[in-house]
């Protein structure tokens, strides 16, 4: 018992390590890839599936990793000229409650469905990622993304935030987390299984 207990502690450590890097790789490699003014991001899947096959504690590490890559890498860069301490707080809140919500919406769903949990995971992670991300331009930066909005030629500020902002981005993240994670989660999840 003792030693199976072990056994499962060091393959989270060791899977949460390869899903920190792969998230950091992520990032800096989606920063180069832009879609508007922020890039595309396939760095909410490896949260998802620590989230899923590694618990809810990791999933939130791999979030707050996934924030401050975000911070690292420059990706933050215009916000950070308005205001790096909503900056940073909304950069690190978003990611790390994006993989915190998405480890307990899969522990909540697991008992019922697996495949249904990861599948509700995948959704939550990106609602969770933009929504927090929403919250913390009407908080911090209202005044710049209306001036954004209007230079772009956009008549409201939230048609600016919903379509300029985080539109596109956000349904490729999730399309992108929707089909990827699930079928992910299923191969580690059988490989754990004893022949």
């Amino acid at each position: 018992m003792e030693k199976t207990n072990r056994m499962q502690q060091t393959r989270t450590l060791v899977l949460g390590a390869i899903l920190t890097a792969l998230v950091i790789v992520l990032q800096f490699l989606g920063s180069f890839i832009h879609f508007g003014p922020f890039s595309i991001s396939l760095v909410l899947i490896p949260i998802v599936i620590g989230a899923a096959t590694c618990g809810t504690a990791i999933g939130a590490w791999l979030g707050f990793v996934f924030g401050a890559v975000v911070l690292a890498s420059g990706d933050a860069a215009a916000f950070m000229s308005v205001s790096v301490v909503g900056t940073v707080i909304t950069v690190l809140l978003k990611g790390t409650l994006c993989g915190l919500t998405a480890g307990l919406v899969y522990k909540a769903f697991a008992k019922i469905n697996q495949y249904l949990a990861v599948v509700i995971a995948a959704i939550v992670c990106p609602v969770v990622n933009t929504g927090v991300f929403l919250l913390g331009c009407v908080v911090f930066f209202m005044d710049t993304v209306r001036e954004w909005g209007l230079s772009a030629g956009f008549d409201g500020t939230l048609a600016y935030m919903f379509v300029g902002l985080v539109g596109a981005n956000f349904l490729f993240e999730t399309a992108s987390n929707i089909i990827l994670s699930p079928v992910i989660v299923r191969v580690l999840n059988l490989s754990r299984k004893p022949a």
